[in-house]
């Protein structure tokens, strides 16, 4: 049973529903929410981290330490746009690379470079592999939209439109913010709101009045900095405490669960 708490009061999933008249507008992240491509995402980033500190290794005679995907993936690089992702996992080594520029050629000598190593490897496997989708989302968006709910897409992905089409469910949403709309207007990467603030104008509904789906930390304290009127974390991998500790009002393990309450 999922429990929202919300002041003093406390409300179960038979009781919490997504009513018009609460809100206008949900809006769902991508990876890990609509697509199971976060583990793609998570293996390409290991892929990459892991051949450059073996290389640091052997430049620096230290021990090799490889790239964690249930400490380093969750904590510097879920969710947030991949120069900061990149940048922010090196920090934490204290690792010092100069930042580069975004045309960089993939490789290991910038942040730029070694961000753009992990887009080659996701480009890779998403045209070897093809795209999963969470099929309890789509049912949710399906019953959101025969309701009258508007929908949006905001990803931190590069990729986003790409994996939207490959997964067939690109019509299902009024408007896309991604990592390339954010690029283009210098917006701040999650955890900051900037990318939900601007669906939800984009979408003509003020953010109280909007939902925000999330599986990543940096997700949910970004839909909670952005004073929307319900988040959601959506647990995909067993951190149900720490997506409820940085500001999902709920948590869920599928998105069909907010299904079955709703009218």
């Amino acid at each position: 049973m999922v429990v929202w708490q919300q002041g003093n009061e406390s409300m179960s999933q038979s009781n919490l529903s997504i009513t018009s008249s609460e809100f206008d507008a949900v809006l769902f992240d991508l990876d890990g929410v609509l697509t199971a491509t976060a583990k793609i995402h998570a293996d390409c980033w290991k892929r990459t981290f892991d051949r450059f500190l073996q290389q640091q290794a052997e430049k620096t005679h230290e021990p090799f330490v490889p790239f964690e995907l249930e400490n380093d993936y969750k904590q510097y690089v879920d969710g947030k746009m991949r120069y900061v992702g990149t940048q922010s996992f090196l920090e934490s080594r204290g690792i010092d690379l100069p930042y580069g520029n975004p045309s960089d050629s993939p490789g290991y000598d910038t942040v730029c470079a070694l961000g753009n190593l992990k887009d080659s490897f996701f480009d890779e496997v998403l045209h070897g592999r093809g795209v999963e989708v969470y099929e309890g989302s789509v049912a949710l968006i399906h019953h959101l939209r025969q309701q009258g709910f508007k929908t949006a897409v905001v990803s931190s992905s590069h990729h986003c439109q790409a994996v939207l089409q490959a997964a067939g469910i690109e019509r299902l949403f009024d408007d896309l913010v991604d990592g390339n709309i954010s690029d283009r207007l210098h917006l701040a990467g999650k955890p900051a709101p900037d990318a939900f603030l601007l669906a939800a104008k984009q979408l003509g509904v003020e953010p109280k009045r909007a939902v925000v789906c999330e599986d990543a930390i940096s997700g949910v304290q970004a839909g909670h900095a952005g004073g929307f009127g319900l988040v959601v974390g959506v647990d995909r991998q067993g951190n149900a405490n720490a997506l409820r500790e940085n500001g999902a009002d709920i948590v869920v393990q599928d998105l069909s669960e907010l299904l079955y309450s709703s009218p």
